[in-house]
């Protein structure tokens, strides 16, 4: 065209032509997206946080609910019997009846009971007719006579009156602690009464989210007073209690149905489905290999905490990518018409040289505006 149109030597046309093509190379922008995630990858493991699939940093920014599962994300998940209320006969009796029940159990609870008989040289009868009931407790027999162990709602599906019982349950769950009834299938034996340590870390991290500009839910299979209690001590905006394993994922796509973007994080077998049904699945690195798998994003670190250090990564993340991308762009609009000529009339044009200095250029403000974030401060 210079050469045709405007009479300029074809030496000078083949110039620009190089020019051109060297200002082109899009180097910066093939860099602009992947040193970001490299970097982001790297600074997340440090910081405790393993991401599976880092498409969901995209979700993690945007997001409006965390929802955490209560025993072993925020509470430490290790029970301690701290007491045993009988209404006939010995406390022990009460105990030996539970822990043969739960002698054959994986859930923290129950594994919580047997070590507490245990403890104290109670001996463990063997059990047979063994049933699951799940979210609820376990039904069996020992010497033939059939056994409950469970929660309230066990004792109401069986038809127990708990009259004498109610006092005890309602002052132990005011305290947030959480209780275990015993019964044969005529009346209640007795109770025994766990609680369940708070980690240090979680009213902290529950502040920071709010901070952040994020609401907080809370899942748990416990009674509406222990829940209410532990959500009142932490200022957790939203619980669900008495929530059975498999209607978990329901109250997660409830929160989803109402417009919000949904984080849940959890640790056990139960929280698998809630994992994946969430629009980014955040699982405990202690907990279960199935929480792991079903999980986007593991902590390895079982600190919730780190949670806000993933919001606070994926913000900076994003916000890196978009100026990266503008950068790429914008130096791409404002110099490929600089070295076509486009600035002629005013006596300035680009050499080829001066064309690779700029490319160079782009590309080391991209790859070092990706490094900065090695510089965030997640506190």
């Amino acid at each position: 065209m210079w050469t045709l149109l405007a009479g300029q030597t074809f030496a000078f046309a083949i110039t620009l032509a190089i020019t051109v093509l060297v200002i082109a190379c899009p180097h910066a922008l093939g860099l602009a997206i992947p040193t970001v995630t490299t970097i982001a990858t790297s600074l997340s493991v440090k910081n405790g946080v393993f991401i599976k699939n880092l498409t969901k940093i995209e979700t993690v920014r945007k997001a409006d609910y965390v929802v955490f599962d209560k025993t072993g994300t925020l509470t430490k998940g290790v029970f301690a019997v701290i007491g045993v209320e009988a209404l006939t006969g010995a406390k022990d009796e009460v105990v030996r009846l539970a822990a043969a029940l739960e002698q054959n159990s994986s859930h923290v609870i129950g594994q919580s009971i047997v070590a507490y008989a245990q403890k104290n040289s109670i001996a463990l009868a063997p059990i047979g007719d063994f049933e699951n009931l799940a979210g609820k407790g376990i039904r069996a027999k020992i010497d033939g006579v059939e056994y409950l162990v469970g929660n309230r709602a066990l004792m109401d599906d069986a038809g127990i009156f708990l009259d004498e019982m109610v006092p005890a349950f309602e002052r132990f769950s005011r305290e947030g602690a959480t209780t275990i009834f015993v019964a044969d299938t005529r009346k209640a034996l007795g109770l025994i009464v766990l609680a369940d340590e708070v980690k240090p870390e979680s009213k902290d991290t529950i502040c920071q989210l709010h901070r952040l500009g994020l609401k907080v839910a809370m899942l748990t299979g416990d009674n509406k007073s222990v829940a209410e209690g532990v959500a009142r001590q932490l200022e957790i905006d939203t619980y669900f209690a008495e929530v059975l394993p498999q209607d978990k994922y329901s109250h997660i796509k409830q929160l989803e149905d109402q417009g919000n973007i949904v984080i849940m994080v959890g640790d056990g077998v139960n929280d698998a489905p809630a994992l994946t049904q969430a629009d980014a699945g955040i699982a405990i690195g202690a907990g279960t290999d199935v929480a792991v798998e079903a999980g986007d994003i593991v902590l390895t670190r079982s600190n919730p905490g780190d949670v806000v250090r993933l919001i606070v990564l994926a913000r900076a993340v994003y916000s890196k990518m978009i100026q990266n991308l503008w950068w790429a762009f914008g130096y791409n609009v404002v110099a490929i018409p600089a070295a076509a000529g486009l600035f002629a009339a005013w006596g300035f044009f680009l050499r080829p040289e001066i064309g690779v200095l700029l490319m160079a250029s782009s590309t080391a403000v991209v790859v070092i505006n990706a490094i900065s974030l090695r510089g965030l401060k997640f506190d």
